[in-house]
């Protein structure tokens, strides 16, 4: 705007000076403007636009050194005659061998029968609705009605279990509940090398029968910080009026630590609550009763984590024991960590840790152990102070992996299984006018306890030779240190297994060889009470097994059983003689509904 008004001042001057150059005569008709000049700054606000710059254009050269063009490549190819008889064949594309798909079945039925008058009977049926719920029934009945050779009590047995369950998959968790049952017959026909007369073993009555009940609830959340729970009540019992209950509750926690730090992982906390109450009629030096009530409270808070290739878990078992019948109290804590790290990625692996425990004994599970043990037990809980470890694991190459380790550990109050002392001579069947039982006549086992040192090396290797032929062995070597008792009653130092594979599309078959080392147990010098008269060895053996079967179809195959096949007269606990040869065969149907 300033521009313009300048232009317009310079012509009006130029139009002016213009007019004062005309003739005087002609100026004078004309009148004189008495209108004054006067200068008239007008000023507005300029705001400046981009489109009112103007750009600059360049455009670079870039000049390159010698050193940095690119050089021409000449070559020539020296061509020579080879002698060769070599002929390439066409490719062919290669398939990947999937085998033939084999269809899974929800449901099965399978029944035999062996010689020892031996039968057998397994079931499994499944059922499932849209509704995502599942019910479920498993069952299997073992037995053998003939005696083993050269006993001179019964020497069968049978062995049943039951188990129903109904299973609800809900939106944010899902319930399972179960029922158990077992019913297990026994003899106690080892008895010990003492001539017993034939009246004496007329009267004997060697017969135990073990029942088991048991309800399970467990409930798992999807999502939340109680990650899973679960609820057990289990009954067990004998002929004999022995009773036992055991309850345990148990909740596993995921509390997230990111909110600390958003790096950390969960923790993962394991708590429970135990109850162990039970009584046996008698002991077995007099005709007092025995009971036992134990009380536990645990909780084990665990952190895993993994930096710089290391894998950690660091945790703590916090215990705290309350023995009411004997009034001992207890407050344990243990270690718990585990680290491992790979040494070469996917073919050596080290791994170590220390660990502790604390183990409560039942009868059950000494009567699973050991099933011909008296129901004259003294219970208390087994304290596994530390157990420190050290191993590899790999992989030698695609087809065989391996795991080496040794540990040792040391335990207070540790179970030992121990023949019990005979209360007849051969010709009595009482004792102090009572009526013997049919485990006291030195053909029952006691339970013992010391505090036990043992150093273990172990070892396993497999071997995946084909798609069809697996091998496996294991190794273990045990050394124990015992403090009051002389020996580890009835624990080999030694023991290996050696197992292979063999599977088609309609044939399979396993092969199980394995070997245990001596064991010992005690010798007494006279009828109950007396003191021991030495050790008995119980001779090492090789025990071979095989099993395998034929499939005619999706639903129907054989399949055969072989036991003992060396047919070795072993003991598997002091004076007990195992069953020689054993075959047994049968048929399996799998279906749907």
């Amino acid at each position: 705007m300033k521009k313009g008004f300048l232009i317009f001042l310079f012509l009006l001057g130029v139009l002016n000076l213009s007019a004062q150059k005309k003739p005087a005569e002609k100026a004078k008709n004309v009148k004189i403007d008495t209108v004054k000049t006067e200068v008239v700054e007008v000023e507005t606000k300029y705001n400046p636009e981009i489109a009112d710059a103007s750009k600059i254009k360049k455009n670079p050269v870039l000049k390159l050194s010698d050193k940095s063009k690119k050089k021409k490549l000449a070559y020539t190819i020296f061509s020579a005659p080879v002698a060769s008889t070599f002929i390439p064949k066409t490719g062919v594309v290669k398939g990947i061998d999937v085998g033939v798909k084999e269809r899974l079945y929800n449901n099965y039925i399978a029944a035999g029968f062996g010689n020892y008058t031996s039968p057998y009977f397994e079931a499994y049926i499944n059922s499932s609705t849209r509704f995502e719920s599942e019910f479920g029934l498993y069952t299997k009945y073992t037995a053998s009605f003939d005696n083993v050779e050269n006993t001179l009590l019964d020497s069968n047995f049978s062995n049943f279990l039951a188990t129903v369950f109904y299973k609800k998959e809900e939106r944010y968790f899902d319930w399972k509940v179960s029922l158990n049952s077992e019913r297990n017959q026994y003899n106690w026909y080892g008895l010990p090398n003492n001539s017993f007369t034939q009246n004496t073993i007329n009267l004997i009555d060697e017969k135990q029968t073990f029942n088991y009940f048991n309800v399970l609830g467990e409930i798992n959340f999807l999502d939340a910080y109680l990650d899973k729970s679960s609820l057990s009540i289990s009954y067990f019992s004998d002929a004999f009026n022995s009773s036992e209950v055991l309850l345990n509750f148990d909740t596993q926690l995921d509390l997230p630590l990111n909110i600390i730090y958003n790096q950390l992982d969960n923790l993962t906390i394991k708590t429970g609550l135990e109850l162990l109450k039970g009584k046996f009629e008698n002991n077995y030096a007099t005709r007092d009763a025995l009971k036992y009530s134990i009380f536990t409270a645990k909780i084990n808070p665990e952190y895993k984590a993994a930096f710089s290739g290391f894998s950690v878990k660091l945790g703590a078992k916090i215990f705290g024991s309350f023995d009411t019948e004997n009034s001992v109290n207890n407050f344990l804590i243990y270690p718990d960590v585990h680290i491992q790290k790979p040494i070469i990625e996917e073919f050596l692996t080290v791994y170590g840790g220390v660990t502790g425990d604390l183990k409560t004994n039942t009868y059950k599970q000494f009567s699973e152990e050991n099933p011909y043990i008296a129901p004259t037990l003294f219970m208390t809980q087994t304290s596994e102070k530390y157990k420190a470890f050290l191993g590899l694991n790999g992989n030698l190459n695609n087809d065989i992996s391996f795991n080496i380790s040794t540990s040792i550990k040391e335990e207070q109050d540790k179970a030992l299984f121990l023949r019990n002392n005979s209360k007849s001579d051969g010709t009595n069947t009482t004792l102090n006018g009572n009526t013997l039982k049919g485990y006291e006549y030195g053909n029952s086992f006691n339970v013992v306890y010391d505090d036990v040192k043992t150093t273990s090396i172990f070892a396993e290797l497999e071997y995946d030779y084909t798609k069809e032929i697996t091998f496996a062995s294991t190794m273990q070597f045990d050394n124990f240190s015992m403090t009051n008792q002389a020996k580890a009653w009835n624990l080999p130092t030694f023991q290996t297994s050696f197992i292979t594979k063999y599977k088609t599309h309609n044939w399979y078959a396993t092969s199980n060889i394995f070997y245990v080392n001596e064991r010992n147990d005690l010798l007494y010098s006279s009828t109950f009470p007396s003191s021991t008269n030495g050790l008995q060895t119980l001779s090492s053996f090789v025990d071979v097994n095989l099993n395998g079967g034929y499939h005619f179809n999706d639903k129907f195959s054989a399949f055969l059983k072989l036991n003992n096949v060396l047919n070795q007269n072993y003991q598997r606990f002091a004076n007990f003689d195992v069953q020689g040869f054993q075959a047994l065969a049968g048929i399996t149907y799998k279906f749907d509904y």
